[in-house]
């Protein structure tokens, strides 16, 4: 193979760049390397001497022609003989001054802009402060010491940039190789182990490129020799808040007293090493981290011991070690076809977390439109890109540590022969949830569209939370459903072909039509014999939309309504009182708004169970008796014999023609409307006589009605002895008149539902002759046996079972 590959030696040399320039982009084209406009060198924080020349550093690579300029407090910056731009695109300050006889200062933040056909970058921001050394506002003071003890100096100075600090004494600068003398850069000056000949005058010096400043003088004495008596630990001066930024270094202070001489060390109060690397302790006690990061932030903790004992002192001091915005991801440039959706990525941090911004060509870029921002300004999303949105796209992260600038590029493809955008494109609201869409074909190309994609969003949403629906290109017309009411949306089309979609048409709006709201769910609880609570869920929306709710209610003998009662849409309850307490009601609920009322939930509730159950029990707290209440009820029903049970019946049936109350439920259940509202909402405390579904309706059969023994007593007081015929009790007389005719189809007893199961009831009404409705119910088979003392009677009602009054 490698003789077949030498036989012709020419043509892989010519094919090759041949075949690279065919698949590659040219450079001129956008797409290479070269043609990404990015800075190699950004100007930085300066600080200039007046009068004297300043450079400011910016160099640009990117596809020529590359002009660059210059931007001083966010304006452009014209040439002059003052400042001027040199050949590798560094600005020049040949004579740096401030605010003087009406000329301008040349203190400012400066950015150098590069631009190029493809789009334009700014750099960041460069802050230029003119040098300037203030008066020293803390002096050195004077100190007298004992030999061997410890003495401080200290002057306090500002200055741009910061002064070094020096000292002398008695003229003379002081000899930094003496081990006894610490100076640290803040302006301080540690004696330890005085002698007398530290005794002199002491001058604080401090230099910078703008001046220099001496202090005024202050006198140490150094008196004799201490007695030597023991002293306790005693921290003079400990660890000052500092605020540093990455790669300076921290000088944190201790100055300890004693005798014996305490022993100073360092300790984090979180626990965390301090670590041995750039750490160095200067003179007796002094911790200096040189080059910091943000992981040497925290609380540092300075402690004088006595020698060989556990007592001690201590004092703590703060360190806030910030660090300029970085990227830790780069936004890439990219191409893609117009009509998609563009997104850049950029993430940074630093200490304090940094602020995002995006630029577009230099210019702050906002959220709106089809520009949207997220994840903290940290992914920016242009959606349906055209022409206009080609350019290049910066990120800019800056906090108070400093600032820096990413860039990247958007190229938008555009195919050559693509359809025009849809025209005259109209919606019309046809329902509440329903919208009409039509248009017109685009006025070029076409021959080659293959359907139209409808664009669908609220007008109050993002652009992303938008949706398509897909038309056939034979049609110019499009029906929306599945809409909210009084809702707007907005619109827009695009004509799809082989090759890629049309640019966006005009958007339109319209709003669906309003409509009346929905029936609300309704529970009623019954608090008296002769008052009702109604409950529902507030709709606070009504009250945006001119509406609220409407109470209806009445007697179910009469045909006219009270009401109505209006509410607004945020109540939920309202009590009825001062009603009839041996009459049924009907409770009509029904929310309306600006479009008009919504269908009624409707509720029939009998307040004579209520008035019944008062007249044979007094009130009592049944939520924390109930299980109490359940066990006795239990208990009596299960020492009742079946046959017993039967020939009480049977005596009562031949005795008394009152008809029997189950036969009533059954015949106002027939004659009511179904039940309405989410089943969710009634509990057993709510009585309402079509508002159980089956189980519901057992369980109150089972446990919605107990009875005592003493309750038994009364009605059947011969009932105590098993298998005793009951002796005949007095037949209960019919309260409600309009209510008798109802009764005249059959005859049954007066037998008390609450006290018994639902097996039971149903074995009753099998030995009585049926009539009407209820004879169409097959008769329930009861067991012989007896059920022991805690089992539950009767576990389920079947579903043949007739329900029990929910009004009892």
């Amino acid at each position: 193979m490698a003789a077949a590959r030498a036989a012709p030696p020419r043509r892989p040399r010519l094919l090759l760049p041949l075949l690279v320039t065919l698949l590659l982009p040219a450079p001129s084209d956008g797409f290479g390397p070269s043609a990404e406009l990015a800075f190699a060198v950004e100007p930085s924080d300066d600080v200039a001497v007046p009068g004297q020349p300043v450079v400011l550093g910016c160099r640009v690579e990117g596809t020529p022609p590359v002009r660059i300029t210059w931007r001083k407090n966010g304006v452009e910056l014209p040439e002059s003989t003052h400042s001027s731009m040199l050949a590798n695109g560094s600005l020049l300050i040949s004579r740096f001054q401030l605010d003087q006889g009406g000329s301008p200062s040349d203190e400012g933040d400066y950015e150098c802009v590069a631009q190029n056909r493809f789009g334009l970058v700014v750099s960041r921001r460069a802050r230029i402060q003119a040098a300037t050394m203030s008066d020293f506002h803390v002096h050195p003071q004077a100190a007298v010491g004992e030999e061997g003890g410890v003495a401080r100096f200290q002057c306090q100075i500002h200055g741009l940039p910061k002064p070094l600090i020096t000292w002398e004494k008695n003229r003379v600068p002081i000899d930094t190789d003496n081990e006894r003398y610490t100076l640290l850069p803040k302006g301080v000056l540690q004696i330890t182990g005085l002698r007398a000949e530290d005794s002199g005058i002491f001058h604080c010096v401090a230099s910078n490129i703008a001046s220099v400043r001496v202090s005024h003088g202050a006198r140490l004495t150094v008196s004799g020799a201490g007695s030597g008596a023991y002293k306790e630990p005693a921290i003079l001066v400990g660890p000052e808040n500092l605020t540093l930024t990455v790669h300076q270094t921290a000088v944190l202070e201790c100055v300890a007293t004693g005798n014996p001489r305490p022993i100073v060390s360092w300790s984090r109060l979180d626990g965390r090493p301090i670590g041995v690397e750039g750490i160095q302790v200067l003179g007796t006690g002094n911790l200096i981290i040189s080059d910091v990061t943000v992981q040497h932030s925290g609380v540092y903790v300075c402690a004088a011991n006595r020698p060989g004992t556990r007592v001690r002192r201590t004092a703590q001091g703060r360190l806030v070690v910030q660090a300029p915005a970085e990227f830790v991801q780069h936004p890439q440039s990219i191409s893609r076809p117009a009509g998609t959706t563009a997104m850049f990525t950029c993430q940074a941090q630093g200490e304090p977390p940094p602020h995002v911004m995006w630029l577009k060509n230099g210019q702050v870029l906002g959220p709106g439109g089809h520009v949207r921002l997220r994840n903290n300004n940290s992914t920016l999303t242009i959606s349906g890109i055209g022409p206009e949105d080609e350019a290049i796209y910066q990120c800019v992260a800056e906090n108070s540590a400093g600032s820096s600038q990413a860039s990247a590029r958007l190229t938008v493809l555009w195919a050559e022969g693509l359809p025009g955008p849809p025209l005259n494109v109209q919606a019309v609201s046809v329902s509440p949830t329903e919208v009409q869409v039509s248009w017109d074909e685009p006025l070029v190309n076409t021959k080659e569209i293959i359907g139209y994609v409808l664009h669908i969003r609220k007008a109050a949403d993002p652009p992303e939370l938008e949706y398509q629906e897909a038309v056939s290109k034979s049609t110019f017309q499009h029906l929306v459903s599945d809409l909210e009411p009084s809702t707007a949306y907005s619109f827009y089309i695009k004509a799809y072909t082989p090759r890629g979609a049309s640019s966006a048409s005009a958007p339109t709006l319209a709003s669906t039509l309003g409509e009346a709201p929905a029936p609300p769910p309704l529970s009623v609880r019954v608090l008296g014999g002769s008052s009702l609570q109604l409950l529902w869920e507030p709709w606070p929306r009504l009250a945006q939309h001119d509406g609220g709710f409407k109470l209806f209610y009445r007697p179910a003998s009469k045909t006219a309504f009270t009401g109505p009662i209006l509410l607004p849409g945020t109540v939920s309850s309202y009590n009825l009182s001062q009603l009839d307490p041996t009459a049924v009601y009907e409770v009509k609920l029904l929310a309306y708004n600006q479009h008009g009322d919504g269908n009624a939930t409707i509720r029939f509730v009998s307040l004579r169970g209520a008035s019944e159950r008062t007249a044979l029990s007094p009130p009592c707290d049944c939520r924390k008796e109930e299980a109490t209440d359940q066990t006795s009820a239990t208990g009596i029903v299960i020492g009742i014999h079946i046959g017993v049970t039967c020939i009480i019946f049977c005596v009562l049936f031949l005795l008394f023609g009152q008809r029997g109350r189950v036969l009533l439920c059954k015949d106002v259940e027939n004659q009511l409307s179904p039940p309405q509202g989410p089943r969710s909402q009634r509990d057993p405390g709510i009585l309402t006589l079509n508002g159980a579904g089956r189980g519901e309706r057992g369980q109150l059969g089972r446990d919605g009605k107990r009875v005592d023994a003493k309750e038994l007593e009364q009605l059947f007081p011969s009932a105590g002895a098993a298998g005793q015929p009951a002796s005949r009790p007095n037949p209960r007389p019919t309260q409600d008149p309009g209510a008798h005719a109802l009764w005249e189809e059959t005859r049954l007893s007066m037998l008390p539902l609450q006290g018994f199961g639902r097996r039971e009831e149903m074995a009753l009404e099998a030995k009585a002759p049926r009539t009407g409705p209820a004879a169409a119910l097959p008769p329930q088979e009861v067991g012989p046996g007896l059920l022991s003392e805690g089992q539950a009677p009767w576990p389920s009602a079947t579903p043949a079972a007739q329900p029990a009054c929910s009004g009892q």
